[in-house]
């Protein structure tokens, strides 16, 4: 403690002595001259350095969207993917449009009305109809936003009945996920999470007649065109279920249950079939190619091809291992993804083994 306080009084009084000679300089008579004061040269090297700036920020966003436009997601797998990819088209588009001219007003007006010796600037002391447009023009495009964006939302939630929806959870754990299909009954079982032991990972409550068909799994199965709720739980931290291709995403929060749905439209094989996922995965072999001639000149074992699969993230930072949390997602035909359900053992035939 008292090399504590020894450190903290030197610091202390090494701010008051930093302090009390500002305040010699600030007493100190400056020349008329000063050196601190912007001249014509110094406002002609800013007014030319923000040009400069703006012309160099058009051109990193050409080379940006030149380089680069290819890692965007390709075409959505899910009904309302659409409705997301139009929401999100439309706010870049505004956003793009406002922040190019917008830049190029900050850069050419800096430039234009730079500092000048004997000219001075106009003073308006207010200008009400100048306000209103500024202030009414982003009132009205942003409350189309959010109204569109409220619509489009609650579209993507209304769930009906009529659409016979399966109901899938998504267990987040870290650093993995689990799934649980309802069985036949269509209906899951209570779960607690101090019920976790043994093969009973999910915490399900085998004494519930509901469970009895419940079937856990680490690969998601999905049959095309068929509604799909997902009940959301975590074990521990908060995490959030992504599934980019399906334009899905929602927090696992501890201590409650979340939802979304969403009907796939394209199966896996459907997919990867797809131009744009075809060059793309041509793109990162031949990346991964290249990174394996050098692991085999260092005696170690060449990078396996990649095959596009669907993927289940977390879009949290939840700990150490956030990155590799993730699970596959294989999308069916009906009869495939029956053949596939038929194979499972449910949570009782688990329970009788263990």
């Amino acid at each position: 403690m008292t090399a504590f306080l020894v450190v903290l009084v030197i610091i202390l009084f090494g701010v008051a002595v930093w302090q009390m000679s500002k305040i010699f300089q600030l007493s100190q008579p400056k020349p008329d001259d000063s050196s601190e004061i912007a001249n014509d040269k110094d406002n002609n090297i800013n007014g030319w350095l923000m040009m400069g700036f703006t012309i160099f920020t058009y051109l990193l966003l050409a080379i940006c969207f030149w380089k680069w436009w290819d890692v965007l997601l390709p075409e959505s797998a899910s009904e309302h993917g659409s409705e997301i990819d139009s929401l999100m088209y439309v706010s870049m588009v505004l956003i793009f449009i406002v922040g190019f001219f917008t830049l190029w007003l900050l850069g050419f007006f800096s430039f234009k009305f730079r500092g000048e010796k004997g000219k001075r600037a106009t003073f308006f002391a207010d200008n009400d109809k100048l306000e209103f447009i500024w202030t009414i023009i982003p009132v009205i495009v942003l409350a189309g936003l959010i109204i569109y964006g409220l619509f489009t939302w609650t579209d993507i939630m209304n769930v009906n009945d009529e659409d016979d929806p399966m109901v899938i959870e998504l267990y987040a754990y870290q650093f993995d996920w689990r799934a649980r299909y309802s069985g036949e009954d269509n209906t899951l079982g209570e779960a607690n999470v101090r019920l976790i032991e043994g093969v009973n990972q999910l915490g399900v409550d085998a004494s519930d007649p509901n469970a009895q068909d419940d079937i856990v799994v680490n690969e998601l199965h999905l049959p095309v065109g068929r509604k799909i709720i997902f009940k959301m739980r975590s074990q521990d931290v908060l995490h959030s279920a992504y599934m980019p291709h399906f334009r899905a995403q929602m927090n696992c929060v501890p201590g409650m249950i979340t939802q979304f749905s969403f009907t796939p439209t394209i199966t896996t094989e459907e997919m990867r079939m797809n131009d744009e996922i075809v060059a793309k995965v041509r793109k990162i072999n031949n990346i991964r190619k290249e990174n394996s001639k050098a692991l085999v000149a260092k005696g170690e074992e060449a990078l396996e091809p990649y095959e596009f699969d669907y993927m289940l993230l977390c879009n949290k930072i939840c700990g150490a291992s956030h990155y590799n949390m993730q699970m596959k997602i294989v999308v069916d035909t009906q009869e495939e993804y029956e053949a596939w359900i038929k194979e499972q053992p449910t949570l009782a035939e688990a329970l009788k083994e263990q």
